[in-house]
């Protein structure tokens, strides 16, 4: 039974966010302090009739991580261990998902964004900046929406405003439909009921409107892989609805960058909280360069 449940996970996996790969990487060195079961950082409260799990750690300006559809705290472990070094890392179950409890209610990213919010107020944080990933990166962006007055910056890895063909090729379609076909043995367990539910929530959400973007006013980068799951074209849409935005395409990564690669990742999102955000204005920007850059050459 646990052998089955473990292989639909690892299916998951390429949607959802969570790692079963055996390689090793730096993302798992990091898993030495057992980040999503950390008893130390650990704690629950109470949103919605639901109980939530969510860990702390770090000092300095908070900063929430949000993690993927059917994953947990502990698919961010190499970003928690290296953003604690400069901030206070806050990481939260989702409803339905990790340590945190189930919900009698359909699952959308509504819910889970108010969550969020809860435990902003919960902890009394005031603004903070989120970096959210794949579901936890619409998650970042709802949270712009629906509660602009907590986010300082976002960062969205991977989001998708729809369910649809603008923001999924038809294998990747496929993929979701797939992980709806658990054997029946599975399908009455609790990680299967789970899994139905939160896999399910990906074939009918999220249904945002790009022109809803235009009411986030935080600063926001819009990252992506050049093999992501997400379309190209989505993310490009996403960018553009955005008033105060950045872009950024790894070349050769996938959707599960953050675990693959997460110096990479990491260091693309810790120059952006890091530096002021200022718009460009691209042609005078551009010609001003150029006229600096031919000044300085030797005649």
């Amino acid at each position: 039974m646990k052998r089955l449940v473990s292989a639909v996970s690892c299916a998951a996996a390429l949607v959802l966010a969570v790692a079963c790969s055996p390689r090793e990487t730096k993302a798992a060195e990091a898993v030495a302090i057992p980040y999503g079961a950390n008893k130390d950082a650990g704690a629950t409260f109470v949103h919605d009739g639901v109980t939530l799990y969510y860990e702390t750690y770090g000092q300095g300006e908070p900063l929430l991580v949000v993690h993927g559809n059917g994953g947990s705290i502990g698919t961010l472990a190499a970003q928690i261990d290296h953003f604690k070094a400069k901030y206070r890392v806050i990481a939260m179950d989702s409803r339905d998902q990790g340590r945190s409890a189930d919900s009698q209610e359909p699952l959308t990213y509504e819910k889970m964004t108010d969550d969020l919010a809860a435990l902003i107020d919960h902890l009394k944080l005031g603004p903070v900046d989120v970096v959210g990933w794949s579901d936890g990166g619409i998650e970042a962006l709802l949270l712009g929406v629906r509660h602009p007055g907590k986010v300082k910056k976002i960062v969205s890895m991977a989001a998708n405003l729809n369910p649809g063909p603008e923001a999924f090729d038809p294998e990747v379609d496929a993929l979701i439909k797939s992980m709806m076909e658990l054997p029946e043995e599975v399908k009455n367990t609790l990680e299967g009921k789970r899994q139905l539910k939160v896999a399910g929530m990906m074939l009918k959400e999220p249904n945002i409107p790009p022109a809803m973007l235009a009411g986030v006013t935080a600063p926001t980068l819009v990252l992506a892989s050049d093999n992501d799951l997400i379309r190209l074209e989505h993310i490009v849409t996403i960018y553009r609805s955005l008033p105060n935005a950045q872009l950024a395409i790894f070349p050769n990564r996938t959707h599960l960058i953050p675990y693959d690669d997460p110096e990479q990742f990491n260091s693309t999102v810790d120059r952006f909280l890091a530096t002021p955000f200022k718009k460009i204005d691209r042609i005078p920007q551009t010609m001003g360069s150029f006229e600096k850059m031919m000044t300085g050459l030797a005649h």
